[in-house]
């Protein structure tokens, strides 16, 4: 969309529906991000092995996987805004259920429908997002959501923080529903995505929902381009054999199927799930593993905030390069440190952060973008469901199996594994990942179906 000049109560309603579009990205990574510091009490508690202990952090991936491969389908038959009411609701049946769990199957069960908010969020939040902005912040507009998840996780960080001397991981979990209720209430008076009616035949809504967000000048030619877009590509009409029969196209799908599995194979969440007990297992205290947590969460929001200026400036494909260099190093590092008969903690630490500030300011937030970006309109909350679904996969294989690997590799080898996946990234992006910065999401299309 291109920009127009917006009053003074246009832009505070813009802002209004980019927050609570973008807020259920922070319950994305408050569940998260809070299961790390709840694992040191959840574990002497129900007696979990290493394996269990992957099942109770890997159960809301499993749920993750199912909700991005039925949101898809279901945004693009009733709308986004429907699937984000439906995915507070089950963020705050999954804190509830969580906090209360009597038993570790129960607390399974309950991240399970945690997860399952987790994949709807990943899927419609981007979309919604993506699909509001205008062009020429469309990068940070979408990346947004990546904000909102990382300050989930920080403020998990500090609840955990907060909460560890009591040992009280049941309210760690379970005080979710409560900024999950917040959300379902402000999602009532948010607007459908004017994408999405007009794909369902209803741009005298999408019109509407234009000049409420400040676009009402441009919104005949917005309307007009989107339509045009439809009747020119046919894309809803070629299934998914015909879309891989189309070189552009064809290669669309495979870049987003790419990102989405190697974001994962990074590494990022065995810090983001495993920190304190990691850091514990090299010598930290308890209480000092639980405050250096803090540090990495602080360390993903600040370089987080740094990618939202980067994003529509130096290009999607620039930031995702330098990015895999930058990890693939501190994974070498992270191998060698522990590696070593007596790892150094603190250069743990560091190997940690330098890891984690690479992967905020480059993948972190321009995966999800990119692959917003690429996908064509007509299916496009669709086939995202269908990539997300290999995206969760991934994470729930790392979630389930790094404590199970390090138990029997080390961290060293451990490490090294992910930093030969970073490797492997940047020869994908050298090759398959265009740069989208720029052009609006019409643009991007017919230049994919041009191939």
């Amino acid at each position: 969309m291109t920009s127009t000049a917006q009053t003074p109560s246009s832009r505070r309603f813009t802002r209004t529906v980019y927050f609570f579009g973008a807020l259920g990205e922070l319950m994305f990574g408050y569940d998260v991000g809070v299961i790390g510091v709840a694992l040191l009490f959840i574990s002497p508690e129900m007696h979990l092995t290493p394996f269990s202990q992957g099942l109770v952090v890997s159960a809301l991936l499993a749920g993750a996987a199912v909700g991005v491969g039925c949101s898809g389908v279901l945004s693009d038959r009733f709308g986004r805004r429907p699937l984000l009411l439906a995915m507070a609701v089950l963020f705050v049946v999954g804190g509830i259920g969580g906090g209360l769990a009597p038993s570790t199957l129960w607390l399974i069960v309950a991240r399970g429908v945690m997860g399952m908010g987790v994949g709807a969020s990943a899927v419609v939040v981007m979309v919604y997002l993506a699909e509001l902005a205008p062009t020429e912040h469309r990068g940070r507009i979408a990346a947004l959501g990546q904000f909102m998840l990382v300050c989930g996780i920080l403020l998990s960080y500090i609840v955990a923080y907060l909460l560890q001397p009591w040992e009280a991981w049941r309210w760690m979990i379970g005080i979710s529903a409560v900024p999950s209720l917040i959300l379902f209430v402000g999602l009532l008076a948010m607007p459908e995505s004017p994408r999405w009616l007009v794909q369902a035949g209803r741009p005298s809504e999408a019109r509407a929902v234009l000049q409420r967000i400040g676009q009402g000048a441009r919104a005949d030619a917005e309307i007009a381009a989107i339509q045009e877009s439809i009747l020119s590509s046919q894309v809803a009409a070629m299934g998914m054999g015909r879309i891989l029969s189309a070189p552009g196209l064809r290669r669309a799908l495979v870049a987003c199927c790419g990102l989405a599995i190697l974001v994962q194979l990074l590494g990022v969440n065995t810090i983001i799930y495993y920190a304190p007990t990691v850091l514990i297992n090299v010598g930290f205290a308890q209480k000092g593993a639980v405050v250096a947590n803090l540090g990495i969460g602080a360390t993903n929001v600040a370089m987080t905030v740094l990618a939202l200026s980067l994003l529509d400036r130096i290009g999607r494909r620039r930031l995702l390069l330098i990015g895999s260099v930058l990890m693939t190093l501190a994974m070498v590092f992270l191998g060698g440190v522990g590696s070593a008969q007596a790892p150094n903690g603190w250069l743990m630490l560091a190997g940690m952060l330098t890891f984690l500030a690479a992967f905020a300011m480059s993948w972190g937030a321009c995966v999800r973008v990119v692959i917003s970006e690429l996908l064509p309109q007509q299916v496009r909350g669709a086939i995202m469901g269908y990539v997300l679904v290999l995206n969760w996969a991934a994470n729930f294989s790392v979630g389930l199996l790094f404590p199970v690997l390090v138990a029997r590799l080390g961290a060293g080898l451990t490490f090294l594994a992910f930093a030969a996946m970073g490797a492997v990234s940047l020869v994908f992006v050298f090759r398959f990942v265009p740069e989208t910065k720029g052009q609006t999401l019409e643009e991007i299309q017919a230049s994919l179906q041009r191939g």
